[in-house]
């Protein structure tokens, strides 16, 4: 008797299952994906200079109105409104032949009085003689020599008339004090002026050199001051006390001054000390009432360790950057910061070493623990010459401002 095997649809299915398990268990894994490159540098050893950061304003020395001081009608203006003029410059002119004639009226007035007095000299000689000789009384002596002392008044007061009408003669050309910087004109051509009192015809501004002024809390004040004892340096006497500036539209602080003057007394409802320097402004870029970004470098630059400040991160516990240690493995490593030089280079205070491989520039998938690819940056990502080899030589000197400020050099606000 033949028997026939009847196989169900559901084994043939799990029979399949079976055999493709098998089969994918012969199949090679896929391998991992290789490790984030990131770009490391070792901190850049460098010499920094600290700054005093302040805001200040620049102040004419000399700012003077121009008045009409005689009477008359303006009959012309010689300059250009708001351009640099020179001392002695001819600005304005008052209408001339009044004066002139009054002058000219003065001067015959004394030639007359000089007359009168050469009259009265020869006539009191002559009395003098005939008195020697008994010939004239005393009383004719007396008179003859009364009259010669009058007319030596006349002559001194018509003198004094004369030098009077050189002097409004004089007022009728106004003219420019001391170099600087003339303003529009108040008055126009034909207008009369001087009526009743002086009138303004315009205003003079000293341009150069300029005063710059600023207030500093009184414990960076007292470190000035330090610093000029042990120079032998005395508040009448501040070489060496320099100011660089900038306006307040850059960064740069390309404008130098010296502190000329501290005030001898605190500010009462600020707790601050007025500072002024003198500011040479010999090319005239900064304008009196500019605002003015102002540091003051400390002496005795020292050396220390600095990052691109886009390296640094912020978190509850402070400011850190990512490093990449012996293992190839992100580490983060809290550091405490300085300040930020004109490079853009952060200065590290404690944290750091000098041999550590800082994470610079982008680091996608560079976490504390993750492996990583470290590959040596750029000198542009590092941020200084040598950087990128790791070599501190490589920077030369930098500047910065204290902790805590913009590397602009601006007050914190």
């Amino acid at each position: 008797m033949k028997m026939t095997w009847k196989v169900r649809p559901i084994a043939l299915l799990a029979f399949a299952a079976i055999a493709g398990l098998l089969a994918g268990c012969n199949e090679p894994k896929p391998k991992a994906p290789p490790p984030p490159v990131v770009f490391t540098a070792k901190p850049v050893s460098q010499t920094v200079t600290q700054y005093i950061p302040a805001t200040g304003q620049a102040f004419a020395i000399q700012q003077v109105n121009l008045v009409a001081r005689v009477q008359g009608y303006l009959t012309s203006i010689n300059y250009v409104d708001g351009a640099a003029v020179k001392k002695g410059q001819l600005l304005f002119v008052i209408e001339q032949p009044p004066y002139q004639i009054s002058l000219e009226l003065a001067q015959a007035a004394l030639a007359q009085q000089q007359a009168q007095l050469k009259n009265a000299q020869i006539e009191l000689q002559r009395q003098q003689q005939l008195y020697a000789k008994q010939a004239a009384s005393q009383a004719a002596r007396d008179d003859a020599e009364t009259k010669r002392d009058a007319a030596q008044a006349a002559v001194e007061q018509a003198a004094a008339q004369v030098k009077q009408a050189q002097l409004n003669l004089s007022y009728t050309e106004v003219r420019a004090p001391f170099d600087g910087i003339v303003t529009n004109h108040q008055v126009d051509v034909g207008a009369m002026v001087g009526v009743g009192g002086p009138t303004t015809l315009a205003t003079i501004v000293q341009s150069a050199p300029l005063y710059v002024q600023f207030s500093l809390d009184e414990q960076l004040v007292q470190h000035i001051r330090d610093v000029m004892r042990e120079r032998g340096m005395t508040r009448g006497k501040t070489d060496g006390a320099a100011v660089e500036m900038g306006l307040a539209v850059g960064k740069d602080f390309p404008y130098r001054a010296k502190i000329d003057y501290v005030s001898p007394s605190i500010d009462p409802n600020t707790g601050t000390l007025l500072v002024r320097a003198l500011a040479p402004n010999s090319q005239g870029a900064i304008l009196p009432g500019n605002f003015l970004r102002i540091r003051i470098p400390l002496p005795d630059p020292k050396k220390g360790l600095l990052v691109p400040d886009s390296a640094l991160g912020a978190s509850q516990g402070g400011r850190y950057v990512l490093l990449v240690n012996d293992k190839g493995l992100v580490e983060e490593r809290h550091v405490e910061v300085g300040q930020v030089t004109d490079s853009g280079l952060r200065v590290i205070l404690s944290g750091l070493t000098g041999d550590e491989q800082v994470i610079v520039g982008q680091a996608q998938g560079a976490v504390p623990g993750a492996r990583v690819q470290a590959e040596p940056a750029p000198a542009a990502k590092a941020g200084a010459p040598g950087a990128a080899a790791g070599n501190p030589a490589g920077a030369g000197p930098a500047s910065a401002s204290p902790p805590g400020e913009p590397a602009d050099g601006k007050a914190a606000r």
